[in-house]
């Protein structure tokens, strides 16, 4: 025996760079040593992964863990919990807590929450917001935030920047890539009228509608062409949208969520009611069927799960004044191996949507592909297992999910993170051991005494 390692991954299929190879995975240190052939090669731990397939640990660049302020819906905790159940490795925390996240003192303060809570490794978003729109280009710039938040569209507190001008400066405050929630402010205001009070959530396409969306996201390319400001929107929904971001991609990337793919109008808010009420909201099988278009086109860089847990009281309001949002994080990858066991995207695709892109977009360092010297962080599934998402298996406070009683084909078996197993097998393993993010654009930690 020669080299011993930390940890061998033997006999999987692993998505590298090169593509789907069968090979080993040695691990020293936290980082990948080597990928080959370590028959011969002792470690201290070892994995046999014959039939299962090894991803690029999966990030997911935007969920809402509602802490500080909102932890009865949801904290860091149980939040990375589902996140390390569904097979997540990363994720970018957004910024909408009470209070917001708009100064270094919030920002610390999220970090030091997440030290030893956290089972995967974290980043924050820095909101935009009129008192802190000047200093952005500084507060970017600190070490575990992911980047700038805006939105366009009504949240909590003070994160609404609606007006052309506020944009603009927002946009001409910094350098790194800004993540846009694109619904027009102005428009949505105009529109209550179509809806009264007691009418029910299959209202919300109705109100939020498709030119709500669409003239949000013409006004923000228009203001980063002007300001050479490159932004990533979120969670995009329409057809005329994906046409759209397509002719810009110089300056434009966009994500899109698994809900958005999978359910359709109206047949979820007959069956789901307010659970399936989100912003934006879920659209009919047309725009679904233009958002796959968008994703067999490489229109989308990044798949995120837009995890907003709500409790079952909080969903059973009188709508308008129903939350909006729907959990997630736990059953992205699930919901997506399934859709590529039905032929609606290659494993290929789905990695550059969960791995690759991220990495590619938020300049995370060291982290999003199986390659000598990264970060050892690694998705196991098992594409053949066939399971029923469940309650019993849901860890977010919230304790519900849209895709209760769904069957799937595709599972997450193990989650790996630096080299650590954290997951496996549908059990956590040791303690809470998640790290800030380190991203290549932001400033190093400094050294204390």
């Amino acid at each position: 025996m020669t080299a011993m390692f930390d940890l061998l991954l033997k006999g999987g299929t692993v998505f590298t760079p090169n593509g789907p190879v069968e090979c080993d995975v040695a691990v020293s240190g936290g980082r990948i040593a080597a990928l080959g052939n370590f028959e011969r090669h002792a470690a201290q731990a070892v994995h046999e992964l014959k039939g299962l397939t090894v991803l690029p640990g999966v990030i997911d660049s935007q969920v809402h863990f509602r802490e500080p302020g909102l932890e009865h819906k949801e904290d860091l905790e149980s939040g990375t919990r589902a996140a390390a159940l569904g097979g997540v490795t990363a994720l970018f925390e957004m910024p909408n807590t009470n209070p917001s996240t708009l100064t270094a003192k919030a920002l610390n303060d999220k970090l030091a929450r997440a030290e030893g809570r956290a089972w995967t490794d974290f980043a924050f978003y820095m909101g935009a917001a009129e008192e802190n729109a000047d200093k952005l280009a500084e507060l970017e710039m600190l070490p575990g935030c992911s980047g700038v938040k805006i939105f366009m569209g009504s949240s909590t507190g003070s994160l609404l920047v609606e007006d052309d001008e506020s944009l603009r400066r927002v946009l001409s405050s910094g350098r790194r890539r800004v993540a846009v929630h694109a619904e027009d402010e102005v428009r949505l205001r105009e529109r209550l009228s179509v809806i009264e009070e007691g009418s029910g959530s299959e209202m919300h396409p109705v109100w939020r509608d498709v030119e709500t969306a669409v003239k949000a996201t013409k006004r923000l390319l228009a203001l980063s062409r002007e300001t050479g400001r490159r932004v990533h929107v979120l969670h995009i929904t329409t057809g005329d949208e994906v046409a759209l971001l397509a002719e810009h991609k110089d300056m434009v990337t966009c994500e899109v969520t698994p809900q958005h793919l999978t359910l359709s109008a109206p047949e979820c808010y007959e069956r789901l009611g307010a659970l399936a009420q989100m912003n934006p909201p879920i659209r009919d099988a047309e725009h679904r069927e233009a958002l796959w278009e968008g994703v067999r086109q490489g229109v989308f860089d990044v798949l995120g799960s837009d995890h907003a847990p709500h409790t079952r009281d909080e969903k059973e309001g009188v709508y308008p004044r129903i939350p909006s949002g729907m959990p997630g994080v736990q059953t992205l990858l699930p919901l997506m191996l399934d859709h590529v066991n039905a032929g609606r995207l290659t494993l290929q695709r789905l990695v550059d949507m969960t791995s690759a892109g991220p990495q590619r977009i938020f300049g995370l360092a060291a982290k999003g592909r199986i390659a000598r010297g990264y970060d050892a962080d690694f998705t196991v599934v098992d594409m053949g297992r066939s399971e029923t998402i469940s309650s019993y298996w849901l860890a977010s406070k919230c304790g519900w999910s849209p895709f209760e009683g769904m069957k799937v084909k595709g599972w997450p078996v193990m989650t790996i993170i630096r080299g650590e197993t954290v997951m496996q097998d549908g059990e956590l393993l040791k303690q809470p051991s998640g790290q800030a993010i380190r991203f290549q654009e932001t400033i190093p930690p400094q050294p204390t005494d």
